[in-house]
């Protein structure tokens, strides 16, 4: 298991926000669930806004700024609210479990929608690309 789990859903926002979370535990389930909780709380717009903003914090509080991604950033955000649109779960582990391609398989999902490796993107990197090829949810 996870070792963001051992966090409740307040103590993993709250280290996330305070940016005193171990950067160990701070996997792709993890940016994931961080997701899931900002679209539950505020929806799609203030989650996107507010991860791009606490991430960028978060990443350079570790001396990591090259690390930050806006185009996956917001892409990941949309992936997951698709993806909560159809689900049935009430808490982020069931729904991980419900959706296991978007932590096994999401660099295929992100694939999907970019003609382009948008993982080496350096543009992609400073600001947010729309797909060229797939369109997400409401785009």
């Amino acid at each position: 298991m996870e070792e963001h789990y051992k966090l409740s859903d307040q103590e993993f926002e709250e280290q996330f926000i305070s940016c005193t979370m171990d950067p160990l535990i701070f996997s792709h389930e993890a940016h994931l669930r961080l997701s899931w909780l900002y679209l539950r709380k505020y929806g799609l717009n203030t989650t996107e806004s507010m991860v791009q903003d606490q991430l960028k914090q978060y990443v350079t509080s570790l001396g990591a700024e090259e690390k930050y991604h806006t185009t996956l950033t917001v892409a990941a955000i949309r992936v997951v609210d698709h993806f909560i649109s159809r689900s049935k779960s009430d808490n982020f582990k069931d729904f991980i479990s419900e959706f296991p391609r978007l932590k096994m398989n999401f660099r295929e999902l992100i694939n999907a929608h970019y003609g382009f490796d948008i993982y080496s993107s350096e543009k992609g990197k400073a600001q947010y690309l729309k797909p060229d090829l797939l369109p997400f949810d409401g785009e």
